[in-house]
């Protein structure tokens, strides 16, 4: 039997996945170490401006206006989801890879039409 370099790294991280030492790591912890990026577009569908984090960097949208994001850390949204004066509602998402995306009016909110929330288009 040959024993090269490559099998005996796979035999010992077997070795450690079976006591514990060693966990597989998420897709969005890979996307940060391979210093890899995601894009996506949003785009505005309200008659708000939206104030907005990506990835903890502050945007603000016009009505109707659509932007494209490139991130280098993991993608996670966060908005004011009640667009009254006054009154703060954050909601918060991890975006996924090449979606496009749109900020609407969300009518399921009983005695709140100032609601908005962020939906997939494709």
């Amino acid at each position: 039997m040959v024993f090269t370099v490559e099998t005996a790294q796979l035999n010992n991280q077997n070795i450690l996945q079976n006591f514990g030492l060693v966990e597989e790591i998420d897709a969005q912890s890979a996307e940060i170490i391979s210093g890899g990026y995601e894009v996506f577009t949003i785009r505005n569908n309200t008659g708000y401006y939206i104030k907005h984090k990506l990835d903890g960097k502050l945007f603000k949208m016009e009505p109707n206006q659509e932007s494209v994001y490139t991130t280098y850390n993991g993608g996670i949204i966060q908005f004011d989801a009640d667009m009254r004066g006054g009154y703060q509602r954050w909601k918060s998402y991890n975006l996924r890879d090449g979606k496009i995306y749109e900020f609407k009016d969300n009518g399921k909110t009983p005695g709140n039409p100032y609601d908005i929330n962020i939906y997939r288009v494709c």
